[in-house]
């Protein structure tokens, strides 16, 4: 949960892939205005996925089969490893030459209202097929929703064979993981699937003439590697321009949010806040649990987490110093039912470091926040 100053990651559950040494690891992970759309744009126009041309894999499990449209225009490589495990195709140490990899796997991990996850030949987490290899990602996949098939890693460019399918959306897992495709019938199966259910098998269906020209092979995979690296050198070019763009001095802050926010009212402190709507309800009040809905965005307009996407809100004993600063102050100005937007300096977020690739060194914050309950 970026909010705790602690980060104890209560809301940021970890997609691993694991090695011995590291089983127990956890890790965490841009959206903008349109990532909805741009996750759920196939790699063909037509609604239908049984009338498109394109590149779909049958995954029949003990629950029934989940039909996938694979991304192999936008995300090449990390379609071909897929494809060319599946085919039995792509050298690895697990399963001999010609052999499915996935049939006969498990789903070793399955999170409620989150995730499933599986493609460990070792059923346990810390399997893979012998090789890793670099991340991929395109801006216009994102976890936006449910469905979304990615890959499981342990960090940076750790990908193997692990996937996951998600539950909901999972922003925070943007940029940290490769999406590569996306549910197009079987939902329910996903939402049925439980820890220890069986992978039976994974075909590849190739539809339309660009499919059918798409190799997983080898040597295909390998010159993949070879271009993604270099597309992933720009990608990664361009996140640090975005981390320069979302930074603000505190000798700045002022004209920035009277230029964006005229409306926003200052506290001694330097917090900024509107007050969307008047709550009618009991107060909030250090020392009390509340409960908070919250949508939190970079000045760039960049989302990089909210409770609502999970359905969840945070709670948390207010004035505690449990989360960032701008926040106790913020949330003990409104009573339930209220809304505020904060406008918080970074003197009251995260500081001149900033939280990893998630929050840049010297990042105001805007959160629209709303006080579901408070506790007596």
């Amino acid at each position: 949960m970026l909010l705790l100053k602690n980060l104890a990651l209560l809301l940021f559950l970890a997609i691993t892939a694991c090695n011995s040494s590291n089983q127990n690891n956890e890790q965490v992970s841009e959206t903008d205005k349109n990532e909805n759309q741009a996750t759920l744009i196939s790699e063909s126009q037509e609604t239908d996925w049984k009338k498109k041309d394109g590149l779909f894999a049958e995954m029949t499990t003990s629950k029934g089969s989940i039909f996938i449209e694979l991304f192999y225009k936008r995300a090449p490589m990390t379609v071909a490893n897929f494809v060319g495990l599946a085919e039995g195709t792509i050298s690895n140490n697990a399963k001999e030459a010609g052999v499915p990899y996935y049939d006969g796997l498990k789903f070793h991990r399955v999170v409620p209202n989150f995730v499933i996850q599986g493609g460990d030949p070792l059923g346990n987490g810390t399997g893979g097929p012998g090789y890793k290899f670099g991340d991929e990602f395109h801006p216009d996949l994102k976890h936006a929703g449910p469905g979304i098939l990615s890959m499981a890693n342990s960090g940076p460019s750790t990908n193997g064979s692990q996937f996951f399918i998600t539950h909901t959306a999972t922003p925070h897992l943007d940029n940290k993981h490769s999406v590569f495709g996306k549910v197009v019938e079987g939902m329910d199966v996903v939402n049925a699937i439980e820890q220890g259910d069986d992978i039976v098998s994974l075909k590849i269906m190739r539809k339309g003439s660009d499919a059918k020209k798409f190799k997983a092979d080898d040597d295909a995979f390998k010159s993949l590697q070879a271009g993604a690296a270099e597309k992933m050198a720009e990608v990664k070019a361009a996140e640090q321009e975005a981390m320069k763009a979302a930074q603000l001095e505190l000798t700045e802050m002022d004209a920035w949010v009277k230029k964006n926010y005229p409306k926003a009212k200052k506290t001694e402190s330097g917090l900024f806040y509107i007050v969307e709507k008047e709550g009618t309800g009991k107060p909030a009040e250090a020392g009390k649990t509340v409960q908070v809905h919250y949508t939190g965005k970079l000045i760039t307009g960049k989302k990089f987490d909210s409770s609502y996407d999970r359905n969840q809100p945070i709670g948390f004993p207010l004035g505690q110093g449990r989360v960032i600063p701008g926040w106790d102050e913020g949330i003990a100005m409104m009573k339930e039912g209220g809304k505020m937007k904060l406008i918080i300096p970074y003197t009251l977020a995260y500081g001149e470091r900033g939280f990893g690739d998630i929050i840049p060194p010297k990042a105001p914050l805007v959160f629209d926040t709303e006080l579901v309950s408070v506790a007596e």
